[in-house]
């Protein structure tokens, strides 16, 4: 996984999830009736890089596929989408995973992970990365998820600490239930990686597993005590609300949507969310364009190929909803 290159140039490098969306092409209907599907590059931080290039910032994602027809495809696609793929590698014996979901707009989209006996991008191993890179990227992103499992979360831990928050750190809480036993056997891990980390994004659910916290502004408060430079704490239907150590806060409502598929929404969110910081916005405008791209992708079927351009967030703001 290791390569010699010119690392400065990245914007972004993400590590966590990769894998196959299958998503149903008939919404409303339970997946045991399904006749038809649509194939899709998937999995949070490979999303979030996709994102992030759609809106011309040079990104990478460090993961790991099976050595199978489904990893020469994901292969295929991220360099369609102009990210790097070359800490991208096959894991021998492990298959890619594969996502179905079912679509029931507009707030019921249940998610059925085929990972067993083991997901290739739990397989990341810490003497393999480029620690170079990671650290002279300008922004990292990791994921709860790469928290859950060896050695995959030796290797989250040892990228964040090399990096000791330079540049931009973001953790994505990501907290995803089935790949852990409880909360309480994933906090530790959450506490570890959000001392290195300068900004945190979560929503109710995930703030709560990394602080204890549930009320918004409390939970950004805890998130900012655990070390963080800005806490970035999604709240559904009341918006965003995002809270920095100098004391500044921005809440934002969402904009209204027609939602076909919300997943993937928070992957648009994310790539939005770097570019932003990466071109020095206020808060109140960073949250604005990240809630705008999460609502176009949630208006879409697809995730990583529906991830909107500037254009298309500037003419949703200025619309004040997404048609």
């Amino acid at each position: 996984m290791a390569h010699e290159g010119n690392s400065m140039a990245y914007d972004l490098i993400t590590m966590g999830r990769i894998g196959v969306d299958l998503y149903p092409l008939q919404t409303g209907v339970p997946l045991p009736q399904v006749e038809t599907f649509g194939k899709f590059l998937g999995g949070s931080a490979t999303n979030v890089a996709v994102a992030a290039a759609r809106l011309g910032r040079r990104t990478a994602v460090i993961t790991r596929t099976g050595d199978d027809p489904f990893g020469t495809y994901l292969h295929e696609e991220l360099r369609g989408f102009g990210v790097d793929d070359r800490w991208v590698t096959p894991v021998a014996g492990l298959p890619t995973p594969v996502t179905f979901c079912e679509v029931f707009p507009p707030d019921d989209f249940p998610l059925y992970f085929y990972r067993l006996p083991k997901a290739p991008d739990l397989e990341i191993d810490a003497h393999e990365l480029d620690l170079d890179a990671i650290r002279e990227t300008r922004v990292f992103w990791v994921t709860g998820t790469g928290l859950s499992e060896e050695p995959s979360r030796t290797a989250t831990l040892a990228a964040l600490a090399h990096r000791a928050k330079a540049g931009t750190t973001v953790f994505d809480l990501d907290w995803r239930p089935m790949f852990w036993s409880d909360p309480d056997a994933a906090r530790p891990f959450y506490a570890e990686a959000l001392k290195h980390t300068t900004v945190a994004v979560g929503n109710l659910d995930e703030v709560e597993v990394a602080t204890g916290v549930r009320e918004p502004h409390d939970a950004a408060r805890a998130l900012l005590d655990a070390g963080v430079e800005l806490a970035v704490v999604k709240q559904g239907p009341k918006g965003v609300l995002a809270v920095n150590s100098k004391g500044e806060s921005a809440e934002v409502p969402p904009l209204p949507v027609k939602v076909l598929n919300g997943l993937g929404a928070g992957d648009a969110f994310g790539g939005s969310l770097c570019h932003g910081l990466l071109e020095g916005w206020d808060l109140e405008k960073i949250m604005r364009h990240a809630n705008a791209a999460g609502a176009i992708v949630a208006s879409r079927l697809e995730c990583s190929s529906a991830m909107p351009t500037p254009d298309e967030i500037e003419t949703a703001i200025a619309a004040g909803a997404v048609k």
